[in-house]
C-alpha cells in the first residue's frame, strides 16, 4: 500500500495587471508558503498556483475569484488572495508570510482544523462559513487595541449596505465586547487580532470567521435571512468585497482622526449602552463586594468604561477566557 500524501492547495488570485504579475512570480517561483503544522507535515505536499490554471486540478475551487474581484473597489484591501478548500489556519499562513505578501493580503479558506481564537483556543471550523484572514501595518501602539473594533464595525456595516445595495432585507448583525459578532441574540461570528513588533511598525494579522450558511451550532445569515425572504442569499465573496470596502475607508479614518470619530457608530452597533454588570472584589477574608455598574462606553484604551451609582468609574477588563465576558470580569478603578 502506497504511502498517503496530505495535499495542502492554495490558489492565488489579484485584481490588477500589476498585482496578478505577482501573483504570477510567486507561483513560477513555487514558493513554499511558511504553513503551520500540519499543512506540510510528515507525507504532506504544498501546491501553489493561479486561479486561471485551476482547471489543470481535480479539484474546483468553491470560492468565485471573478465575481469576488469584481465587486471589490479598494485601493489597497483584499486586492491579493491566497485561497484553501482546507487549511489549518488562514491566521497562521498570512502571520509567518507577512513579509513575503503585500500588506491586505487576504487568504481564505473553506475549512480550518485548526482555527484561532480569544485564549489560544483552537477549533475546527466547518463549510459554510466566511473564513480569512488579512495583514496591516501600524506605527501608533496606542492605536493597536482598538483595530478589532474597526474590524468588526466593518462587518456589521458591509452586511448592511449589502442587503440595502441588493434589495433584501435587513440583517441587524451587532457587536459583543471585545470582539464577537450576534444576530438575533446568538453568536454568529469573531474577531482575532494579534500584532509583533519590527523596525518601528506592528505587523498586525486579523482573522475573522462569519457563518453565512451553517446553521448550527447557532444560526447563521442566510437562514436569518431566509425567514425573512425564501428566494435570496448573500454570498461570500459579496461579503468579503464589502468588507475590505468598508474596512479600508473606516480604517482610513481611524488612522488620520483616532477611534473617537468612529464612536458614535460603534454604539449604534454594539450591545452593550446602558447595559448593568454586577463586578465582584474579593477580600483579604475572602469576602466577596459586589458592584452593580452601567457601561457608558469605551476607555481610550479600548476597555469597557462603567460607572457605579455613586458616579465612581470603572474601567472592565475581560478575564480572557470567559464564553460570556460578563461572568468574567476584572474591574480596574479608574483614578
Amino acid at each position: 500500500m502506497g504511502e498517503h500524501r496530505t495535499l495542502t492547495l492554495l490558489v492565488l488570485s489579484a485584481k490588477s495587471p500589476e498585482e496578478i504579475a505577482l501573483a504570477r512570480s510567486i507561483d513560477s517561483d513555487r514558493l513554499t508558503l511558511n504553513l503551520s503544522e500540519g499543512d506540510e507535515g510528515e507525507g504532506g505536499e504544498v501546491r501553489v498556483l493561479l486561479d486561471s490554471d485551476v482547471d489543470s486540478i481535480d479539484h474546483h475551487p468553491t470560492f468565485g475569484f471573478q465575481l469576488y474581484m469584481e465587486a471589490l473597489s479598494t485601493k489597497r484591501f483584499g486586492r491579493l488572495l491566497v485561497w484553501s478548500p482546507r487549511i489549518s489556519s488562514t491566521h497562521d499562513l498570512v502571520t509567518k508570510n507577512f513579509h513575503e505578501l503585500p500588506i491586505g493580503t487576504v487568504c481564505v479558506a473553506d475549512i480550518q482544523s485548526k482555527g484561532r481564537g480569544r485564549a489560544k483556543n483552537v477549533w475546527e471550523s466547518p463549510p459554510g462559513c466566511l473564513l480569512f484572514s488579512f495583514t496591516l501595518q501600524m506605527d501608533d501602539g496606542r492605536k493597536l487595541p482598538l483595530v478589532q473594533y474597526v474590524a468588526s464595525l466593518a462587518v456589521t456595516e458591509a452586511i448592511k449596505e449589502l442587503c440595502i445595495t441588493k434589495g433584501l432585507p435587513p440583517l441587524d448583525v451587532r457587536i459583543k465586547w471585545p470582539n464577537d459578532l450576534y444576530l438575533n441574540g446568538l453568536k454568529v461570528g469573531g474577531i482575532l487580532c494579534t500584532s509583533t513588533y519590527r523596525s518601528k511598525n506592528f505587523n498586525v494579522c486579523a482573522g475573522i470567521g462569519l457563518n453565512v450558511d451553517n446553521e448550527k451550532p447557532t444560526t447563521c445569515l442566510n437562514a436569518v435571512l431566509q425567514e425573512k425572504t425564501s428566494s435570496h442569499r448573500l454570498k461570500r465573496e459579496d461579503i468579503l468585497a464589502s468588507f475590505f470596502d468598508k474596512f479600508e475607508n473606516l480604517f482610513e479614518i481611524f488612522s488620520d482622526q483616532g477611534f473617537q470619530f468612529l464612536e458614535e457608530l460603534y454604539y449604534d452597533t454594539w450591545l452593550h449602552s446602558g447595559q448593568k454588570v454586577v463586578i465582584e472584589e474579593k477580600h483579604e477574608d475572602q469576602s466577596v463586594e459586589e458592584t452593580v455598574v452601567t457601561v457608558q462606553g469605551l476607555t481610550s484604551s479600548g476597555y469597557l468604561l462603567a460607572t457605579d451609582e455613586d458616579n465612581k468609574t470603572y474601567e472592565l477588563h475581560p478575564d480572557g477566557n470567559s464564553f460570556d465576558f460578563f461572568k468574567g470580569l476584572v474591574r480596574r478603578k479608574i483614578k
